[in-house]
């Protein structure tokens, strides 16, 4: 059994919206072992992320593609670890995630048995997914003791990212944001079409808001940049900032924000975490599995016979799922909360 004062090394996931809802794990550890020294690896992009977080003393980040293998860098950021830390956590369910620590020697290695890992871990979990029905659950378990574990008796702490005011003042000046109430729009969604509201509502949706004296922030990466026109263009105090700002940005910008609309996307997580209420839109997954991590969220999901159906695009070719969800409806939950 480890005693406080453990430095633990935890393996992050790769997705913005897992690194976020790994915070969740980052707590149970503190609240179990308050003096415990917790490092992460990640990728290299997540570090601004995890620099919000309180309970993160270390970032190793590991520069490798993603889906790639990376023997090298692997192995160079396992030497750099070695002899530094008592026990490591591995989130991703592969193979190659499991292979730093294993190659730090860190004593005690805990991770879900997945891709013959049976030599790399040496407390393998067993994952129940009746049990473990959500990803931010199976994240904690695995800092919890194995029998609370499968039990799924413990509480979920909620994410929180620091806000960074010094860096807000400065993204208001330089975007030149206004002084009306801010509601935030992500209309993207890494995984597919099949979880993006349709363009056209964001853009109804935004007239209506700013009808009713509100500003509009469109937030994503560079990827969202053309959805951000689509929504933004011609339209006063709406702003596209699809790849105008950071990651850390995006926290701030949020936090300052009295609402966000949103697909069930990374940025989604972020904004919970940053305090903002939440409106999230669900089509082909689904909000029992990666709910918004905050009591301060309305989800909007239509539950169709065909959802969820967890396909990056709509296997009927309706997306009846997304269609359906009206702007009028979200407007009506926006001025109501």
């Amino acid at each position: 059994m480890p005693e406080p004062g453990e430095r633990i090394l935890v393996v992050g996931p790769s997705w913005v919206g897992d690194m976020v809802m790994a915070q969740s794990l980052f707590k149970a550890l503190r609240a179990r072992f308050p003096g415990a020294r917790i490092g992460v690896v990640a990728p290299a992009w997540s570090r601004p992320i995890l620099e919000r977080m309180a309970e993160v003393d270390e970032v190793a980040a590991l520069e490798v593609a993603h889906g790639e293998f990376g023997w090298s860098a692997r192995r160079r950021l396992a030497a750099g670890l070695r002899g530094r830390f008592d026990r490591a956590i591995i989130l991703p369910r592969s193979w190659k995630s499991a292979l730093v620590p294993f190659l730090a020697r860190i004593p005690h290695r805990t991770g879900y048995l997945g891709e013959q890992r049976y030599g790399l871990l040496n407390d393998r979990r067993e994952l129940d997914k009746t049990v473990l029905d959500q990803t931010v659950k199976r994240f904690v378990a695995l800092g919890l003791p194995a029998e609370q574990a499968a039990r799924g008796d413990f509480v979920v702490p909620q994410p929180v990212l620091r806000r960074d005011d010094a860096n807000l003042a400065a993204l208001q000046a330089e975007h030149g944001l206004g002084t009306r109430p801010a509601i935030a729009m992500m209309p993207g969604a890494e995984y597919g079409p099949a979880k993006q509201w349709p363009l056209a509502y964001f853009r109804e949706l935004a007239e209506a808001l700013v009808a009713e004296g509100h500003e509009v922030r469109v937030l994503g990466g560079p990827k969202e940049a053309e959805a951000g026109d689509t929504i933004a263009t011609g339209l006063a105090h709406v702003h596209n900032l699809c790849g105008k700002t950071r990651l850390a940005d995006a926290v701030d910008l949020l936090a300052d924000c009295r609402q966000a609309v949103t697909n069930d996307s990374g940025l989604m997580h972020v904004a919970a975490a940053a305090g903002t209420r939440v409106q999230a839109l669900y089509g082909s997954s689904s909000p029992a599995y990666t709910p918004p991590l905050t009591e301060k969220a309305v989800i909007h999901y239509l539950a169709l016979d065909c959802s969820p159906c967890f396909q990056r695009t709509c296997p009927l070719g309706h997306t009846n799922c997304l269609h359906l969800l009206t702007p009028s409806r979200v407007l009506q939950a926006l001025l109501s909360t």
